[in-house]
């Protein structure tokens, strides 16, 4: 896999020990692009250190529930997280960066390291290597299934799309672009995430989408009552 000006093809080409950037219901892929807007000092403090090494931070959400780190806890971290490398990067004048990520390959914490005086928190990781290289996988996913699904929730909602970008997109690009503008939750997200492959990811996308339409179904047909 090209990520910017570096390629990730082996498991040497990974940084056994990466900074990791909590972040609640923050989903990136391999293959697609995450906008951040940086302004705690510590992340900011991270984002210079990364731009002096090899530039990769790895996104993850925190384990907790929603404010217990504020509690006077550390949050735990899920499981499963993604690599990205810093692909553009922006200064807005008023002491935040404005940066977009490039998905990696996803990576499984195998223990959180001490980072010494960095105020910001790492982990050795263990990457996905089936992440760096591309594969057949878009073949058997159901495409018609998955925009039926998509079109049934814009309707649902009263939305519109582009569809001819999203006819022209291949199928890949299409399954993962989805599943991170959805406008899920933190577990939902964790779960498109996990997917083993992108056949999976798509049909678990299908299958949140149409738990989440029938359910606001329910709550309308209730509010009718």
């Amino acid at each position: 896999m090209q990520v910017g000006n570096r390629a990730y093809r082996v498991e040497a080409d990974i940084p056994e020990v990466v900074p990791v950037f909590p972040l609640e219901g923050a989903l990136l892929l391999p293959g697609t692009q995450l906008p951040l807007n940086i302004f705690e000092p510590r992340y900011l403090a991270m984002i210079d250190d990364c731009l002096a090494g090899d530039r990769v931070i790895g996104i993850i959400q925190p384990a907790l529930e929603h404010g217990s780190a504020h509690q006077g806890k550390v949050a735990d971290l899920c499981p499963v997280g993604c690599l990205g490398r810093i692909t553009s990067l922006g200064e807005a004048g008023d002491g935040r960066y404005v940066i977009t990520l490039s998905g990696i390959a996803r990576f499984r914490v195998i223990e959180e390291v001490p980072s010494g005086r960095k105020p910001y928190r790492c982990c050795r990781i263990s990457p996905f290597l089936g992440d760096l290289h591309d594969s057949l996988e878009a073949a058997d996913v159901d495409r018609a299934a998955l925009l039926a699904s998509f079109r049934a929730y814009l309707d649902a909602n009263n939305l519109e799309a582009d569809w001819k970008s999203v006819e022209r997109a291949s199928t890949a690009t299409l399954v993962n672009s989805l599943a991170m503008m959805s406008p899920y939750g933190p577990a939902e997200k964790q779960a498109l995430l996990e997917a083993g492959d992108l056949k999976t990811r798509a049909e678990t996308l299908i299958a949140i989408t149409e738990f989440a339409l029938v359910r606001d179904s329910d709550d309308f047909d209730q509010i009718l009552q």
